[in-house]
């Protein structure tokens, strides 16, 4: 049966109402995919609450924004895709159901040897760390940077990939658990924010200099602590709120803690033109077979247990990637 997980209203996990849907045909331009792997963001849970207008501006609305799957029918048009590829998007909205219809220009092939479920888990949140070190604040072998929420799903893709390009990455965390998980994945130091200051630790483990660049997701709690951390025209990088939005940013901030740069990046933005979806896409698969990047896919659920991944995503009781299968 062809079904979708349905948020009917904004508000807590138990919106999610199962309905079954008439199986979509492709139009021109456009792809049917069976979905095998849904990749679950924390940008779900935002816009099941009403924090983020949900896709398409209202609800009822199917959520979920990266996905993995097969290729079952082609609309007029489409060229370079065909029944039985094996294909793998990020696009706002639409993902939580066993069956959709996607703009071809969207897909991008998963390459042999990838998994659906690493594919459905890498797109949204491996274009961000792509992004995110590549872009917001490009960085180089000798830096040393802060990133929030380390264990999280683009914090272990990121600790990993920053190794590799031979810079020092910090990161936070909240239990000693997950600071262990981030400094196998690439973090050479883990501060643990229930019990130290995070600020002071920054301090201390570069010697009072600061860091390059802070890549932070998780908004009122971190921030203004973020912009201390950073050393002289450092960048602060905002890519997320999942402690609620920044309330009291002023610009003056900028100049009192040392002539700083802040961005509000956001992926979509850098892979509106398919060029350069396929460019990083291509870098990001490159990264995973070459073994730079691991993709930790650590929890699963069944599609229609969308509201138990929510539970445990918003208990913070997840590391590293979450996906829904579809069986």
């Amino acid at each position: 049966m062809a079904y979708a997980m349905v948020a009917e209203k904004a508000g807590g996990s138990s919106v999610f109402k199962k309905q079954s849907i008439e199986l979509p045909k492709p139009k021109k331009g456009e792809v049917l995919i069976r979905q095998t792997a849904i990749g679950i963001n924390y940008i779900d849970v935002y816009h099941r609450t009403g924090l983020y207008p949900p896709p398409g501006g209202e609800f009822p609305a199917i959520l979920g924004s990266e996905g993995a799957g097969v290729v079952q029918g082609v609309g007029a048009g489409v060229t370079g895709l065909r029944p039985g590829d094996k294909v793998a998007y990020t696009a706002p909205g639409g993902a939580y159901a066993t069956h959709r219809v996607i703009d071809a220009d969207k897909l991008v092939k998963i390459p042999s040897g990838v998994k659906d479920e690493v594919a459905a888990a890498a797109m949204l949140k491996g274009l961000t760390a792509h992004y995110l070190i590549h872009d917001s604040y490009k960085v180089k072998p000798g830096d040393t940077v802060l990133f929030h929420a380390a264990a999280g799903g683009v914090g272990l893709i990121a600790g990993q990939w920053l190794k590799a390009k031979g810079v020092t990455a910090i990161g936070t965390a909240g239990s000693k658990e997950k600071c262990a998980l981030a400094r196998k994945n690439g973090y050479a130091k883990c501060i643990d924010y229930t019990k130290q200051d995070f600020v002071d630790e920054v301090r201390k483990i570069t010697k009072g200099a600061g860091v390059q660049a802070v890549y932070d997701s998780v908004g009122k709690a971190t921030y203004p602590g973020s912009l201390k951390c950073l050393a002289k025209f450092g960048t602060f990088v905002c890519f997320g709120q999942s402690s609620g939005p920044i309330e009291d940013f002023k610009l003056g901030d900028l100049s009192a803690y040392g002539s700083l740069y802040a961005t509000r990046p956001t992926l979509f933005a850098f892979i509106s033109e398919r060029k350069e979806l396929e460019r990083r896409s291509k870098a990001l698969f490159k990264a995973i077979k070459d073994g730079e990047v691991k993709i930790q896919v650590n929890q699963t659920f069944e599609l229609d247990k969308v509201k138990a991944a929510h539970d445990a995503l918003e208990k913070r009781q997840t590391t590293g990637q979450t996906v829904l299968v579809v069986s």
